[in-house]
């Protein structure tokens, strides 16, 4: 494995976003890694993401979400505590009024959260610690 940096983006704005959507595409976590701090108006997610940028690698990351005033799920469980779910996509809805707007973290199988935020304020922090994998996510099936 090559010596990569790990990645620090922040998004304050669509453009931003998409690029970390791009970099969260096919990452992977569990319900339990979901965690909405209502008085710090912060969400975030404890993920295991696919290095695109270097095939055959994970690394652990946290994807954080500040000014969130509330989450909504759709086919997400935590019932189920070893249902792992794949991130697909991130989107950003703006509101009638900026900054605001509509945070939308989309699933593999449908599953969908939605972070009513005051403003786009999104980071990736990836963590030292990575591993090799053999498995290169597939979009093909």
């Amino acid at each position: 494995m090559a010596d990569m940096k790990p990645l620090r983006l922040i998004a304050e704005d669509k453009d931003d976003l998409t690029v970390i959507s791009a970099a969260i595409q096919d990452a992977v976590t569990k319900a339990e890694h979901l965690k909405y701090e209502a008085r710090r108006h912060r969400f975030s997610i404890e993920l295991n993401r696919f290095r695109w940028e270097e095939t055959g690698a994970r690394v652990r990351s946290l994807l954080a979400f500040d000014g969130v005033l509330s989450v909504k799920s759709l086919g997400i469980s935590k019932a189920d505590p070893d249902m792992v779910y794949s991130l697909l996509a991130i989107e950003f809805d703006p509101a009638d009024e900026p900054p605001g707007g509509i945070v939308r973290i989309v699933f593999a199988g449908d599953g969908e959260l939605a972070l009513d935020v005051e403003a786009l304020d999104v980071t990736l922090l990836d963590s030292e610690y990575e591993w090799t994998t053999r498995h290169t996510p597939s979009h093909e099936r």
